[in-house]
């Protein structure tokens, strides 16, 4: 079990606990301004939630926290997302959506495309070939190279930060 929990306090400050490679990228004036880093063992192979005896705890979370201010969007997911889409295509997703409902359907529906993609160069498949996954020497030799999407669960859960009118 891969978590990502966060708790926004009254004075704008984001708290946060990750384990695994569930991530959360803030969006400020239509650049990410905070991006979390996904917490594996070795490459494709996450932290887990578990019990003590069999992995990882929450001890193991790594806590971070953030000041917010009025606009902001705070984009949540799972892998499935940050393994299929690039900041670069959340940022226009976010931006050309009227509401965050509309843009968590769009950016999950755009996950679930890519991942399903065998030729979309993917932030997934960049990553693998970076840390030396590719295909045999032969199919380079031919000009090819790992591509494609991944198959996962996608979750995307994005806040939009307004200000308060009580005190």
């Amino acid at each position: 079990m891969k978590r990502v929990v966060a708790m926004l306090e009254r004075n704008g400050i984001l708290k946060m606990a990750n384990v695994g490679d569930c991530g959360v990228r803030i969006i400020r004036r239509g650049q990410v301004v905070f991006s979390t880093s996904p917490q594996e063992h070795y490459f494709d192979c996450p932290f887990q939630l578990s019990s003590e005896a069999a992995g990882q705890t929450f001890l193991d979370a790594t806590v971070m926290t953030v000041e917010l201010m009025e606009e902001d969007t705070v984009v949540m997911g799972s892998d499935g997302l940050f393994d299929n889409v690039y900041d670069t295509e959340i940022l226009e997703v976010v931006d050309s959506c009227d509401n965050v409902a509309d843009a968590a359907k769009a950016l999950a529906n755009l996950a679930h495309s890519h991942s399903k993609d065998s030729s979309f160069d993917s932030p997934y498949s960049q990553e693998a070939r970076a840390r030396g996954f590719d295909v045999p020497w032969w199919k380079k030799f031919m000009g090819m190279k790992l591509t494609g999407g991944k198959l996962d669960d996608i979750t995307v859960i994005i806040g939009q930060v307004e200000s308060s009118l009580s005190s």
